[in-house]
């Protein structure tokens, strides 16, 4: 059997096939060796190496990613992640000890990690190798087998991936399936030992109750309504850079994007101008003509978008282009709180931009709407910043710049509440993939009566103890 199937009918009778080999190879206990791990490491490395023109080729064919944006938020992340895992592996696969207290006399206790076993991961379409791949690297690392479900919605990406996994590994321990939606319908019906889905909250939603009805641990990146803010003192030249920057990547499709600008009364017309200027530093004054600026994925995505821009009055950008799916950067003002395009993710290049005069009243509009995925904060003053990152619970985000604490193996990468659960990236992926079993190893060489029943003063050393 081929570690890739393609067919978008795979009948149920395979899908049962692929789980139990690999579930047989896991019991073998040979990916749990960290020699056989750094191995596999090394072969989807010089397989990500080996594949990257045609990974390239299919970035740009289903979203239009020019070559730079493709290497650095996706190929690039994948290989830097690996470059980390390898480094660290050994040490993070070690039990780690802990300790012991005085009613254990005589025991010492570790924390040994181990793999979940069989593992599921679901891939998204905006950003189809980043985000399936470095998934597979903490899974690799941490020792399990894989059962990869790349997007439909970007099908070049998903070939090439195919390609490379059927090059790369055994089917029995890793098998990528492609299809439709109803192919991960019918791999969420199955016992997986661990979930790991990137998508929608709404996809979420469903993954995680599919998940609830066999008791199997989920991690979930999901998204949201992410705010940004630039405050009177930023220093708005650069701020206006990397806002930019943030939300036009990908064309907006990205997870972490700039959802909303909340810039404060003083800065606002300044930063506007900044904004426009930037972008046609960046696009030209015709982004739609621009070869490297990025198309929506889909007819679907795209008309959804053009719902939004009667959301508000667009103050500029708002082009758009039906036979390339492309939408020019729009800034939009005068939104309600209560359209559309302020409830639901926007995943595309348009900016809402809200004011605000006070901490308070910021605050006021960020709460109304769930836990968001990023946020990001522009500001020189220290103490402002610490409020906005105290008040405000988010994933993750960054002070005066946005996008880039995505880029690090050394921070986690996840949600909160309805923008996911769990995280990855570095450790922090090996840990998700991870189970820690707890070990007493007590001696044998003596023993305390006290504990057992109807010892003398029994119960008085206990509590002595235990106190």
């Amino acid at each position: 059997m081929n570690s890739q199937i393609s067919n978008p009918s795979i009948e149920s009778h395979e899908i049962d096939a692929v789980i139990e080999r690999q579930k047989q190879y896991f019991r073998t206990g040979e990916t749990r060796s960290v020699p056989f791990r750094r191995e596999q490491l090394i072969k989807l490395r010089e397989a990500v190496l080996r594949f990257e023109p045609q990974l390239l080729a299919a970035l740009k064919e289903d979203l239009n990613k020019s070559e730079q944006e493709a290497y650095t938020t996706e190929i690039g992340i994948v290989l830097s992640e690996i470059r980390t895992a390898l480094r660290y592996v050994r040490r993070w696969s070690k039990p780690e000890r802990a300790r012991t207290p005085m009613t254990h006399f005589g025991a010492s206790s570790r924390i040994v990690p181990e793999p979940y076993g069989t593992t599921l991961i679901i891939g998204p379409w905006n950003y189809p190798v980043n985000l399936m791949l470095v998934p597979v690297v903490s899974a690799i690392a941490a020792g399990n087998t894989i059962v990869m479900k790349p997007s439909e919605m970007a099908p070049a990406t998903s070939r090439a991936l195919a390609a490379l996994v059927r090059e790369t590994f055994r089917p029995e321990y890793v098998t990528l399936i492609e299809g439709e939606a109803s192919v991960s319908t019918e791999l969420l019906k199955r016992p997986f030992d661990h979930i790991f889905f990137t998508g929608s909250p709404q996809v979420g939603r469903i993954v995680m109750e599919a998940a609830a009805k066999q008791l199997i641990p989920v991690t979930l990146e999901l998204g949201g309504k992410s705010p940004c803010i630039v405050h009177k003192d930023a220093r708005l030249s650069l701020a206006a850079k990397r806002v930019v920057y943030g939300k036009l990547t990908n064309a907006g499709q990205t997870c972490v994007a700039p959802d909303y600008l909340l810039v404060h009364r003083e800065a606002k017309a300044a930063l506007l101008k900044e904004i426009e200027s930037v972008v046609e530093t960046f696009y030209g004054q015709d982004p739609i003509r621009d070869p490297d600026y990025g198309r929506i994925v889909n007819e679907r995505h795209y008309r959804r978008l053009l719902g939004y821009l009667a959301d508000g009055r667009i103050a500029y950008g708002g082009q758009t282009d039906d036979a390339s799916l492309k939408i020019a950067p729009t800034l939009l003002e005068d939104v309600s709180p209560n359209s559309k395009v302020m409830r639901e993710e926007i995943f595309g290049p348009i900016l809402p931009i809200l004011e605000y005069e006070s901490t308070e009243e910021l605050l006021s509009i960020v709460r109304q709407n769930p836990k968001p995925l990023a946020l990001y904060v522009f500001s020189e003053n220290k103490q402002f910043q610490q409020d906005i990152i105290r008040e405000v619970p988010f994933g993750g985000g960054c002070v005066n710049d946005t996008l880039m604490h995505l880029g690090t193996p050394y921070l986690p990468f996840g949600g909160v509440g309805t923008s996911g659960i769990g995280s990855y990236h570095g450790e922090h992926g090996f840990r998700t993939f991870s189970h820690y079993k707890s070990v007493l190893k007590q001696t044998s060489r003596f023993d305390f009566p006290f504990r057992y029943p109807k010892a003398k003063n029994g119960l008085n050393i206990i509590r002595k103890l235990l106190r």
